[in-house]
């Protein structure tokens, strides 16, 4: 565990561990929850498909392309939950594989009106 006050600025990396030097890491998707094997029935978005989610969610430089570093101000859910846990996921790619997820960023789906 961590411990931070509310809204503290809390800091992560991920970093990929492998002998090939060709790949890259990308943040998709993070969720946070009180429960930390249940991130559907109470919930809250930091980032979806790339896209922030959370007004203070930031990436940060890195040293390599094997690691990634993003952020956000400490919370709770409503006061009442001692903890909150994070579920992250990661998409890898090959380094300069600019087709790849990890060199698309924010991909927003939006649906469109079956008349239009």
């Amino acid at each position: 565990p961590y411990y931070v006050d509310m809204n503290q600025n809390l800091y992560l990396q991920a970093s990929l561990h492998s002998s090939d030097q060709n790949l890259t890491v990308f943040v998709d998707t993070c969720v946070a929850s009180p429960n930390s094997s249940d991130f559907t029935t109470l919930f809250y978005e930091l980032t979806k498909s790339g896209c922030p989610s959370d007004p203070t969610y930031a990436l940060f430089p890195s040293p390599r392309d094997d690691v990634v570093r993003f952020g956000f101000d400490a919370f709770s859910f409503l006061n009442r939950f001692p903890s909150v846990f994070l579920r992250c996921e990661l998409v890898v790619c090959r380094h300069h594989d600019y087709s790849s997820r990890c060199y698309q960023g924010c991909v927003s789906r939006f649906k469109r009106n079956a008349d239009s």
